[in-house]
């Protein structure tokens, strides 16, 4: 795809173009199939980790399909202030996966629905209301991070999948690390070695065949997809609500992270016509965001927010066309009222999943690396942000036991990666002198640097 002098692609189909039907129907699955299976995996990880049963489950990915559809058509046709009208596609992040497990066992899955239905629109509007104010604070050394620990946290949780799931009683036995592995392999070599659509569906067909693998095997169960309706009302308050002041508190900390990532990627779509976007599009996604997150609270769906796999497409393709995206959340949304098509994805063997998840959250994590070295220079004091921050994430996700000491509240607030990488991210670029510090004009520490680095001259005594 070439480029403009000002940034810009040149584009096959402008925001506001509708290709022929048949055309803008596979270009919407083609971003469908990009998203739904890192999307449901969200609900998968979460819902095995709480111990959920299959029918649960599948109706959770039921609502994840149905409440990302919906926020996918506000987004591009908009809701009075509510939407960007930009083709951005929706689904639940990863971001919120660690916190939900955590809240979810400690406290049930009502206190999780109960914070997400209070925090969503009143942080995510808040944000999109004082977006000017907050934005200096989150640059790309920040949010990078967030990203990159996002990724790396997920790895066990990948890993136990791969060997056959927590508690299982052929955990890591030769059967699933082989269907792991065939899935990983065959994902990735699409995904290097060829160009066009197989390498955009590389991971959707490494399932494929992984699935078909374990079809072979015979280690796959259709029980839940024979009980399953084919059409189906959302239940509202399925789970019902609690609110609980440290599952509020840890939720709203990362809606304030998941705002942050929202805005990337629409900084990313509108690069595409070498512009950022204005203020009304920040804000209407912002409020888009919140908005259908806590709606889709009510009816035991995680939070929604924008996707970054289908920012790339819209850069790989030059298709930028928001109807486009539009047909994609209807199609979405569609399946949102079959617990067939939920019930089909709990089908997946632990194993299987596990291959696409270590991909997944592996990329995740690279993309978080990408993002701070495209955009902050890596001095001294940079690499000590970078340096505390994933030192205190890690930590606590390695060795969560460390914080016992703590009372509880305290130790669940801080016991989330992403909230300890974040939260220490934040306090030190803020606080300390440099060019990315909102409170600083002149970069002393980047001063300091360079007045080390620099050759010695003679001395004149």
């Amino acid at each position: 795809m070439s480029t403009d002098s000002d940034g810009s692609i040149q584009l096959t189909y402008g925001l506001d173009d509708r290709p022929p039907w048949p055309k803008s129907i596979l270009l919407a699955l083609q971003h469908i199939a990009v998203m739904i299976v890192p999307s449901t995996s969200v609900a998968f990880i979460v819902a095995g980790g709480v111990g959920l049963g299959a029918a649960d489950t599948a109706y959770i990915v039921q609502m994840v399909l149905l409440f990302s559809g919906l926020a996918t058509i506000v987004q591009a046709y908009t809701l009075g202030p509510i939407g960007a009208r930009l083709p951005i596609v929706m689904g639940s992040s990863f971001t919120f996966v660690g916190a939900a497990t955590t809240i979810g066992v400690d406290f049930g899955m009502a206190a999780v629905f109960g914070a997400i239905l209070v925090t969503g629109f009143v942080v995510e509007g808040l944000i999109g209301w004082q977006f000017k104010r907050i934005q200096p604070f989150f640059p790309p050394l920040v949010t990078g991070l967030v990203v990159v620990i996002i990724g790396l946290y997920l790895i066990p949780v990948g890993m136990d999948y791969a060997a056959g799931g927590v508690g299982a009683s052929d955990y890591g036995a030769l059967h699933n690390i082989g269907l792991a592995a065939l899935v990983l392999a065959v994902a990735v070599g699409l995904n290097l070695f060829t160009q066009g659509v197989t390498r955009l569906l590389s991971i959707l067909a490494g399932l494929g065949v992984g699935y078909v693998a374990a079809l072979a095997l015979g280690v796959v169960d259709f029980s839940a997809v024979g009980d399953a309706a084919w059409v189906a009302l959302p239940s509202p308050t399925r789970f019902g609500f609690e609110f609980e002041p440290i599952a509020i508190v840890t939720f709203a900390f990362l809606f304030l992270v998941s705002a942050m990532e929202t805005v990337g990627d629409m900084s990313g779509v509108t690069a595409a016509e070498g512009r950022n976007p204005t203020e009304s599009e920040f804000r209407g996604g912002l409020f888009n965001d919140g908005l259908l997150s806590s709606l889709g609270a009510v009816f035991a769906a995680f939070p929604v927010t924008s996707f970054s796999q289908n920012v790339g497409i819209v850069s790989f393709t030059g298709v930028m066309s928001r109807h486009v995206v539009g047909i994609g959340g209807v199609i979405l949304a569609i399946l949102g009222f079959s617990p067939k098509v939920g019930a089909v994805v709990t089908t997946i063997p632990h194993a299987v999943f596990g291959g696409a998840v270590l991909l997944m959250v592996g990329m995740v994590a690279a993309s978080g690396v990408r993002l701070i070295f495209l955009n902050t220079e890596f001095n001294r004091r940079n690499m000590t942000i970078v340096a505390v921050a994933l030192g205190l994430g890690l930590g606590v996700a390695t060795r969560p036991e460390a914080l016992s000491g703590l009372p509880t509240a305290a130790e669940t607030f801080f016991g989330q990666p992403v909230i300890m990488t974040a939260l220490s991210a934040l306090v030190l670029n803020t606080l300390v002198p440099g060019a990315e510090s909102p409170l600083f004009d002149a970069p002393s520490v980047e001063s300091e640097s360079a007045a080390e680095s620099a050759p010695l001259e003679p001395s004149d005594d």
